[in-house]
Formats: structure tokens, sequence, C-alpha cells
């Protein structure tokens, strides 16, 4: 980890990396009917990539923000953080839109029933036939975010826990350990049930990610991006007590276990307000350390563990580090692109074959790349860069030319 002082010139090669993986892990949990979903990580513990997204989220706003708070004040800060919301706020609207559109149009046109027999609501499977029930209070909703589908609450979630950055960073001013206080505060209110927001304005029900709990995970990774807590060392007992950590977590997680054992089942049962999801349970949490230890570990220092490995290795790493730069876009991408394929593959093959399974998600996942790499294009704004000097050579016409 780096310190605060340079974090503004040094980019973790480690952290694109495990961003990547994310995205391409939310990629699989998103595509309906995915059995590829029984081999992700959260079928094998209490955490999954979700925990992944929000970490290093919280690691990247350390670099993206942190330094603007300590050179131009908190009022530039908080602009800083305003303006990443903003961005973020219309990507949700627009993802939202764009799947909702798709799928009601598809639905209502009947092409699949007529040309494919299919006769399952894909919109349903989203629920969302109420918003197009009453779009009128369920339009304000959704700009007030105030109306959040389970499929579209990451990103809201991300925007409250951007919005809690200023607090914590005036927090940090008074005491680091103020900062710790406040973001544990708001976990803790969070899991006794004291602190969410409302999820549609027809029920009493509230966002299934609650960000005043899942903001514990982003600002860990804030912490250890700003120096506020040290890198843990090399240490043989601490990769013992991660791994068995991880091993003891596995018979009430994995559900071809606690699903045939009652006493498996029962203790899960019992530990659910410890894993719980939406208030992101403290077992969840430790589950989460663990194996971000072990990873880290498995990195070695600066990811020197990653590298060096074959020229197939680098290429795959390459890829996967370029899908982490761009880890929004990507994300907004993956959940157009997850329903999209899920309705093709639906249309051709149907959902029983091993084929299209394989081509649904191999497919998605170079569409995630194409984009990753586009936006990183456009981003460069390659138009900007001066021409060289054969590109000039080559584009200017003579007079000869302009006279024939």
């Amino acid at each position: 980890m780096t310190a605060q002082s340079s974090t503004a010139k040094f980019r973790d090669p480690r952290l694109d990396f495990f961003r990547g993986l994310g995205m391409f892990i939310i990629y699989i949990a998103h595509l309906p009917g995915n059995w590829w979903t029984l081999w992700i990580p959260a079928r094998f513990g209490f955490s999954d990539a979700t925990e992944i997204f929000v970490f290093c989220s919280g690691m990247a706003s350390a670099l993206a923000f942190g330094k603007i708070f300590d050179i131009h004040g908190v009022p530039m800060g908080i602009a800083r953080v305003l303006h990443r919301i903003w961005q973020v706020y219309w990507a949700h609207i627009c993802q939202f839109l764009v799947i909702a559109t798709g799928l009601v149009a598809v639905q209502e046109s009947g092409y699949l029933a007529d040309c494919c027999n299919l006769t399952q609501d894909y919109v349903a499977s989203l629920n969302l036939w109420p918003f197009f029930e009453n779009t009128p209070q369920n339009l304000a909703g959704l700009l007030t975010l105030t109306y959040v589908p389970n499929y579209f609450d990451i990103l809201p979630m991300y925007i409250v826990i951007l919005a809690l950055i200023p607090l914590i960073m005036t927090a940090s001013r008074i005491s680091i350990w103020a900062a710790f206080a406040l973001s544990s505060g708001m976990w803790l209110a969070a899991n006794l049930e004291l602190l969410n927001l409302p999820a549609e304005p027809w029920s009493e029900r509230s966002w299934f990610f609650n960000p005043f709990a899942w903001q514990l995970v982003f600002f860990t990774g804030f912490a250890f991006m700003r120096g506020w807590i040290p890198a843990p060392p090399f240490s043989k007992k601490l990769i013992a007590v991660s791994v068995a950590i991880l091993l003891l977590s596995l018979p009430f997680a994995y559900f071809r276990i606690h699903l045939n054992i009652p006493e498996a089942q029962a203790v899960r049962d019992f530990l659910k307000p410890l894993w719980i999801k939406s208030e992101f349970g403290f077992l969840r949490y430790v589950h989460f350390l663990a194996l971000a230890y072990l990873a880290w570990i498995a990195a070695g220092d600066k990811g020197s563990r990653l590298f060096g490995h074959g020229r197939v290795w680098a290429g795959f790493l390459q890829i996967v580090q370029k899908v982490g730069q761009q880890s929004l876009a990507v994300f907004m991408a993956s959940l157009v692109v997850a329903q999209a394929a899920g309705v093709m593959r639906d249309m051709v093959w149907g959902r029983g074959e091993w084929t299209p399974q394989i081509l649904s998600n191999l497919l998605g996942f170079a569409a995630l790349i194409a984009v990753a790499y586009a936006v990183g294009w456009f981003k460069g704004q390659p138009w900007r860069k001066p021409l060289k000097p054969h590109s000039i050579a080559t584009s200017t016409v003579s007079p000869e030319a302009n006279a024939s």
C-alpha cells in the first residue's frame, strides 16, 4: 500500500487487476439462468464480488479524491466528489432506461413468442412492471433514488457512499480515530435497522445494499490507500488464520453442504444476522478481509508475483487491468450485456445446453473487454495529440492535385 504522500503518483497494478476480476464475476452473476454462478466466490464464502468492487472503489477513491482534500482543502474536495456523484447518477439513470426500455420493447413486440415460442416474462424477472404500470410516480422515484429495483441497486449505493467521503475526510482532520468511529457507528446503526433508504414508493422495502453499512468496506480500502491503516505484514500465522476462516465458513456458505446437512443449515440460519448481505453482516467483513489478505500475499510486493509468467499471462494480465481501469463503464455495460445475452441465448439455443452457456459468458467477456478498450481510447482524446510527420505529409494535398 502506498503512503498518502505518493498516492497521486503511483497506480497500484493490483488495484486494476482485482477490480477487473470483479467485473467479470459481476457479469457472470447477472447473466440470467447462468450455471457459471455455481463457481463464483459467493458460492464458497460469505463475501463475493460486491465486496471486491466496493473495497477497490474505496482504494481508487482515495487516489482520486484524497489528494484534492489535502492540497486544495475541504470545499474543493467536496466539489470534486460532487462532480463524480453527478457522473455516476446519470450513469445509473441511463443504465436503467436502456435496460427497462429494451426489455419491455422485446416483451411487448411478441416476437419472442412468435418466432421462438418463448413465454418468459423478462420484465417481471427484474420486477420492472410496476415502473410501467405507474410511470409518473415511479419516474419521479427513479430520479430521486426512492425507486431502486434490486438489479439496479449498486450504483445508488455507490452514490451515497461517495457523498460520505467529505464527512470522513473532515472527521479525519480531527483524528483518524474519529473517522474510524464515524464509519463504524454508521455500520452499527445500519445493522440495528436505524439507517437505510426507501427502495419503492408503494411499500416499506428498503435498499437491498444499505449504503450506511457497505461504506465500512469502502472506507477500509480508502483507509489502506490513505495510509491510515498500515499494510499488513507477511505472517505465516495470519495466513493460517485467514485460511482457517475461509475453510470454517465453507460449510455454512456452500449450498451443496448446508442444504444436505441439517445441522449446517441450522447454524447458517442462526448466523444470518452476521452474514446478511443487505446490512453487510460482520462475518462478510471478516471473510472478505481474510480473502483479501491471502490475495495480497499471493500477488506479492507491489504485485511482483503477477508479472513475469510468460507472454500469454502478460497479455491476460493487461486485458484484466484494462477492464479494471474502466470499471464504471464496464459495470454499466455488464448489466446491459447480461440481459441482452440472456435474451439472445434463449432465442437461439435455450438455457439447457452447455455450448450456449459457455458462449453467452465468453461473448459477454469479449463485449466488456471491447468496452474497456473503447472507453480508454476515448479518454485518451487521440484527436488532441499532434500528428506524426508522416501523417502530416500524407494528409497534405499538393497544389497540383487541387488544380487537377
